[in-house]
């Protein structure tokens, strides 16, 4: 009896054990099941509320008792599962299938949603979709846990609803709560939010705490960005195809996750991996440095598991990654990897704007495995959160190369060796020190000396005695890493181009037009400086930095002569970025690129001078036109990359490519190339660029964490999707597809590190690694790097044989560092002037405000307590409206003249507070009338009040203005108000 029932029950049981919640229907279990049997699949959702429903439905699949399934329907019913209810009833799960790709979307990114969102509040907001006992437990779990308890336990309630509208319901949730990023993170074509908030925009990515462009490499992939090599879904399966067996592209796929296949999650070492480790387990400081693609983060791994044992409960680790991207994917592994190792190991992640939403402190209490962006601990340091180091007992840094300069890491471990030299250490136990890397490179160097110099600086920075490489394993670490073959094709230049005639003649025009309104050439000393040059972009910087402080005695005429200057460098800048891409694409990409901003000019205010200027285009836009028709024949370039695509993928159709290029712009022009171009189109290229700080309409909008990874998806796909990924820097680190047979680098040539990194993108065997160039000098410059970097691998055998003589230079460098920073310290503090000063627009030279108007908050944000600024001032909602400490952007401020001066934004329940950045604008001493400029708040020499509430309440009253006529008409502030 019930046979059909139970066979039915069987194969949809995917359904029914993701969304029950066996203890809410213990009802049902005590009267149809056995005692005993109730009482284990309760002890058993205590430990996972999946296997619990698995055993639950395997027991109900025995019964025979008459009328049981009617109950099970009716405790469902009871229970509010009327989704499932409904489902089972009809045998059709099309509704609940629906709403599968949102708990696997909710899944993926758990992590970091449940650091995002603030669950009393969301719980207002959900009851359509939540039972009232999940919100009587998850208010429960906040009361006694904490809101990171609750957020994990509220997630898991949604990811096992069987309501249609779930996901609907969370997103109007979200955003009632003003959760802004977290609503970013379920809508894969908004902007992913990850970074701090600044003011203005221009400031994003410029901090370790957001995805700025720091250096990193990563072997171990997941499905935040990559998915493990480990683990293959059935729809994964590859194919056998040309470019190995069947057999062979797991094996790939197995190297992909650099260690051993294991069981879940879990990572199990190779023997070289534990050559690497074995000196971090005899608990030296160690700098690990080993090919990219062998798996430093299993090493890394294995070095926590062992510290952890040893250290018992005294252990406190931390690895710190330079991306976020990566720190996804690195927090991601971490807890995979324990959670089959041991699942007992509390492991936490913090990174972008998490570190100013939850305390370190009670994150450090709380776990034993911590995993950063590295600003996250500086700025925990600086606050007092965590008053020293020696709270930790072990550091991992990956990408260890990068301690140098300002660089986060090098903050730390500055840290760090102040309190090893001090003379007064207070007894204090500092941690363990590992640094990863696949390159020791660093810093310019001729000879061997010299790289043994810089190694024994970065070592000495790192506080590590010890330069773990392979030595014993070297026949196992060729079987799994492969190293491509390096080529060079030098390429003819354009012989003619009646393109760059034209395009220079019209900056030779508007040069002249400066000139009648300012004697330019004293702007700037540089000299030889060659149309289409990155000299001529670095000499219209120059040009624009001294306009901003250009005095004339009469200030109208510095206004207009000022605005002028800019209108005139900014269209030169733009004809002079179009000559850099015609050199490396074809003349319609660079075309179409002009053509673009001049639009957008003819768009706004297009004024007097922008006229004038826009018709030197249109004057010769028809021939220009004529022109671009050639194609990409007209670069010889082009000619050769078409020509080395063609022949890698005639001798192997499954060929994949990462194409490098310097710029986003040449990034969009390539793809239109390849997409447009007969022979080429099935490659189906992508474009991988950075989520930079300056995006533009011209070049591109920023990606964003979700549009990268679906790039990457893309073009690791098995079912060739993507064959070609056209990527600038921010894809020279943190890649990792085994199946990658051919590395072009298109003009693009760095350092040492630079060419070691980008190499390591090919990791499949017979990989090619191929520099197209027409400059001599720039292929030259790649081949000295191969020679450098085995000046860097004799250094290192170097010093490896020679410790004591590496101990005695280590030691050199850092007492004469500790006595240069001593000395700095002696320094007395810059005293910051009274006085009233003056804000210029830099651009215009029109008045913004005055000093004694500005208000400090938080040690970062400028706020003008001026109502009537808004008068000088226009407008628009912002693009990305998000909040960080309090403070919530909600538009973009603008001068009349268009220059961006920052944001409008909130804070607590105070609306419409102009929040300025310095770099828009020219400080004026109102007493001297010397005008000075600043590129950063921490660099001015006045002092400015600190913001109080106070201020608000007395002054802070818009609508009165208005009212006395002193703001201008309502309808002119009717959006600020």
């Amino acid at each position: 009896m019930y046979e059909s029932e139970k066979l039915n029950l069987k194969r949809c049981s995917e359904y029914l054990i993701y969304i029950l919640r066996p203890s809410y229907v213990k009802g049902f279990m005590t009267t149809y099941l056995q005692p005993e049997v109730a009482e284990r699949i309760l002890s058993e959702e205590s430990k996972s509320v999946t296997s619990a429903a698995q055993v639950f439905l395997d027991q109900v699949c025995l019964l025979e008792e008459l009328g049981w399934y009617q109950a099970l329907l009716d405790a469902l019913d009871a229970e509010d599962y009327k989704g499932l209810c409904e489902a089972l009833k009809k045998w059709d799960f099309q509704i609940l299938e629906s709403t599968k790709i949102h708990r696997v979307l909710l899944e993926r990114i758990e992590p970091s949603f449940t650091k995002m969102i603030k669950p009393r509040d969301l719980l207002r907001h959900l009851g359509d979709c939540l039972r009232k006992r999940e919100c009587e437990e998850i208010q429960a779990i906040e009361n006694q846990k904490g809101p990171i308890a609750a957020a994990e336990r509220l997630t898991d309630c949604l990811k096992r609803s069987d309501k249609q509208n779930w996901f609907k319901l969370l997103k109007s949730a979200l955003f009632s709560c003003e959760l802004t990023e977290a609503l970013q993170l379920l809508e894969p074509d908004t902007e992913s939010s990850v970074s701090e908030m600044e003011t203005g925009d221009e400031e994003e990515g410029a901090t370790m705490t957001t995805i700025s462009f720091q250096y990193t490499e990563q072997s171990d992939d997941d499905d935040g960005m990559l998915m493990s090599g480990n683990q293959l879904t059935p729809s994964e399966t590859p194919p056998t195809s040309a470019t190995g067996s069947h057999s062979q592209r797991l094996r790939e796929e197995e190297e992909r996750g650099g260690g051993e296949k294991s069981r879940g999650g879990e990572k199990k070492m190779r023997e070289y991996q534990r050559e690497l480790a074995e000196p971090v387990f005899q608990g030296k400081n160690t700098v690990i440095c080993a090919p990219t693609g062998c798996g430093k983060t299993v090493v890394a791994l294995a070095i926590c598991e062992h510290h952890l044992k040893v250290k018992g409960k005294g252990a406190k680790v931390v690895f710190m990654a330079t991306k976020v991207d990566v720190f996804n994917q690195q927090y991601k592994l971490f807890q995979d990897h324990f959670q089959e190792k041991d699942p007992d190991i509390r492991i936490d992640g913090l990174c972008g704007n998490q570190g100013d939403q939850l305390s370190m402190k009670v994150v450090m209490e709380n776990n034993d495995i911590i995993v950063l962006t590295p600003q996250i601990l500086v700025n925990a340091m600086a606050g007092g959160e965590i008053p020293s180091l020696s709270c930790f007992s072990l550091l991992i840094l990956d990408e260890c190369h990068n301690t140098t300069g300002k660089h986060p890491y090098n903050i730390i471990m500055t840290s760090y060796l102040d309190a090893k030299l001090s003379k007064e250490q207070n007894g204090q136990h500092l941690p363990q020190i590992v640094g990863l890397t696949a390159s020791v490179g660093i810093g310019s160097f001729k000879n061997q000396s010299e790289a043994e110099n810089n190694i024994c600086q970065l070592c000495a920075s790192l506080d590590s005695r010890i330069i773990s490489t392979i030595h014993t394993n070297t026949d196992e670490l060729q079987s799994y890493v492969h190293t491509p073959d390096k080529e060079f094709f030098l390429v003819e230049k354009r012989h003619t181009d009646p393109f760059i005639r034209i395009i220079h003649d019209i900056m030779a025009k508007i040069e002249g037009l400066a000139k009648t309104v300012y004697n330019i050439e004293s702007l700037s000393a540089i000299e030889n400086r060659d149309y289409g040059s990155q000299k001529y972009e670095q000499w219209i910087v120059d040009v624009q930095k001294k306009c901003r402080v250009l005095q004339l005695k009469d200030q109208e005429e510095e206004s207009r002569v000022c605005r002028a200057l800019y209108n005139y460098t900014e269209h030169l800048r733009k004809y002079n970025d179009a000559l850099i891409i015609n050199e490396d694409a074809r003349t319609k990409d660079a075309l179409d690129y002009l053509s673009v901003f001049i639009q957008q000019v003819k768009n706004a205010g297009h004024d007097e001078t922008e006229q004038r200027l826009t018709a030197y285009f249109d004057g010769q836009q028809g021939v220009l036109r004529g022109l671009s028709s050639g194609g990409q024949k007209e670069n010889p370039k082009l000619d050769m990359l078409q020509y080395i695509l063609e022949e890698q993928y005639r001798q192997n159709d499954e060929t994949k490519s990462v194409l490098f290029v310097r710029t986003r712009a040449l990034a969009d022009a390539l793809k239109s190339w390849i997409e447009e171009s007969d022979s080429l189109k099935f490659l189906k290229p992508g474009v991988l660029i950075g989520r930079g700080h300056k995006s533009s309409q011209l070049t591109g909008t920023r990606m964003t964490l979700n549009s990268k990874k679906g790039v990457l998806d893309s073009f690791k796909s098995f079912d060739n999707q993507s064959k070609i990924l056209i990527a600038t820097s921010v894809a020279d680190e943190g890649i990792d597809i085994p199946q990658c047979n051919l590395v072009l680098m298109y003009e693009y040539v760095g350092n040492v590190v630079k060419m070691v990194q980008v190499r390591g993108r090919g990791r499949a065997q017979g990989s090619k690694c191929i520099l197209v160039s027409d400059k001599k000098d720039r292929i030259d410059k790649e081949k000295h790097n191969m020679e450098k970097e085995k000046i860097v691998e004799k250094a290192i055998r170097k010093l490896q044989d020679t410790p004591t003589e590496m101990l005695h230079k280590m030691e050199v460098f850092q007492r004469g560092d500790k006595v240069c920073r001593d000395m700095v310290k002696m320094v007395p503090e810059r005293r910051l002037t009274e006085g009233s000063y003056q804000l210029l627009c830099s651009k215009c030279k029109k008045h913004s405000c005055y000093t004694d108007d500005i208000r400090v908050l938080q040690d970062s944000h400028h706020i003008v307590l001026d109502p009537t600024l808004f008068s000088r001032a226009r407008t628009e909602p912002h693009p990305k409206p998000k909040g960080f400490m309090g403070l919530v952007k909600t538009k973009k401020l603008f001068c009349h003249c268009g220059l961006d001066w920052g944001i409008v934004a909130s804070y607590l329940t105070i609306q419409n507070l102009p929040v300025l950045k310095i770099e828009s604008f020219v400080v004026k001493n109102c007493v001297t009338e010397q005008q000075r400029y600043y590129r950063k708040w921490r660099d001015v020499t006045f002092s400015m009040k600190t913001f109080e509430l106070t201020d608000i309440a007395d002054s802070w009253n818009p609508r009165k203005l208005v009212e006395d006529g002193r703001l201008g008409c309502p309808a002119e502030i009717s959006l600020v108000l």
